[in-house]
């Protein structure tokens, strides 16, 4: 009998909320970008909020949402 297999970070965020706080490699993952990319966001604060845990970086998945809900209501008010 084969093993069920965990949802992925872009399903995970779609559903409920995840039992886990988010990587950096889960968001280039679910925005289809290099991982060096969601590091200049961070730099920049352009992109998604995220935090440190000692040396790790996370991201809240509600954070995450927010900010796609943001970046999609100011691409439908720019057009």
């Amino acid at each position: 009998m084969e093993k069920p297999t965990a949802p992925g970070p872009l399903a995970s965020l779609r559903g409920g909320l995840p039992d886990r706080y988010l990587t950096p490699d889960d968001i280039a993952e679910m925005f289809g970008v290099p991982l060096e990319t969601v590091y200049q966001w961070r730099r920049k604060r352009t992109g998604p909020p995220g935090f440190r845990i000692g040396k790790h970086l996370r991201y809240d998945p509600a954070d995450v949402r927010t900010y796609v809900s943001q970046r999609k209501s100011a691409c439908q008010g720019a057009a």
